[in-house]
């Protein structure tokens, strides 16, 4: 038996909460992922995990050995990430997972050029709305745009992300333009879908004033909801790297620019509390560095 593998194995099982994801993550059979957790416990004399139909739980001993484990697999990832910045060479892979259309609209460019500078590097990204479980589908990172993370959340800030409320000029024509966003209570708002909440949320005299908004269309895309402001269906609220170049362009105005929306930043997700491997750093490093602290499509934005 391979105890090292068999110890990686272990952790993923214990992290993902099931042999069948991990045996997906692998691309073996479960069976293959069973046999080696049941050697693995052979071997050690304890049952690790407490098998039911339901689900998987550790044992007590299970609990201790996965603390055990993780910093073992720590220290051989940083004996390995020292001696590849020794080498000065980034091999191997990695997943990522990041918004559909900031990623199709600013992130593609930057991916390719990295990967085009580290050619041992294969890049494998999901472009996907959706929040993934980074463990369960084995993922190295995710980019996540939020207001903020829970302390225990292993996380690099790559950039921040303004938002603009905005409509046609066609639609101001013919429905007007609201003054407070009170009024939008009155109007037709374009909502996105995977939003946790049927508000908008604004900042009046620096407190939150989220108001509550309804419409004639929804989607879980960005850019849908784009393409349907500029067609004068209603107001959208839009983060500005959406948004920018249409507000540039004059297919879009910003509105209730007299009100705040919150600043939210965007962090690179890393799964757990593992160590970070150096391929990893340095993609989000590159991706930190090119975007910045005001990335450039807010460069000289006006918003009223």
């Amino acid at each position: 038996m391979d105890r090292l593998a068999a110890m990686q194995t272990f952790v993923r099982v214990a992290e993902a909460g099931s042999f069948t994801a991990v045996a997906d993550q692998l691309n073996v059979a479960r069976s293959a992922i069973t046999r080696q957790i049941a050697a693995l416990e052979a071997h050690l004399g304890v049952k690790l995990i407490a098998r039911s139909t339901r689900r998987l739980s550790l044992t007590s001993a299970g609990a201790t050995y996965l603390e055990q484990c993780r910093e073992i697999l720590d220290r051989i990832d940083q004996a390995e990430g020292d001696l590849a910045g020794e080498l000065q060479t980034l091999r191997g892979a990695i997943r990522a997972t990041v918004p559909l259309s900031f990623g199709l609209l600013h992130l593609t460019p930057l991916i390719l050029d990295f990967s085009q500078a580290h050619p041992d590097i294969h890049i494998d990204v999901d472009f996907n709305d959706r929040r993934v479980n980074l463990i369960e589908e084995g993922m190295d990172l995710a980019l996540r745009i939020t207001e903020n993370l829970p302390d225990t959340t292993v996380a690099r800030r790559v950039t921040t992300c303004r938002f603009a409320v905005v409509a046609s000029p066609a639609y101001l024509q013919a429905h007007g333009e609201p003054q407070h966003p009170d009024e939008l209570a009155l109007h037709a708002c374009l909502a996105y879908s995977l939003a946790s909440r049927s508000s908008w949320p604004f900042l009046v005299d620096g407190q939150p004033y989220p108001v509550e908004i309804g419409g004639p269309f929804t989607a879980n895309n960005a850019t849908v909801l784009l393409e349907a402001a500029q067609r004068g269906m209603g107001i959208a609220y839009q983060p500005t790297f959406v948004v920018a170049d249409a507000i540039r362009q004059g297919s879009l105005v910003p509105i209730l620019t007299k009100f705040q929306t919150p600043i939210l930043d965007m962090f690179a997700v890393f799964p757990g509390t593992r160590f970070v491997p150096p391929r990893v750093r340095a993609f989000v490093d590159f991706l930190a560095a090119r975007l910045g602290p005001e990335p450039y499509w807010d460069r000289g934005l006006s918003l009223g």
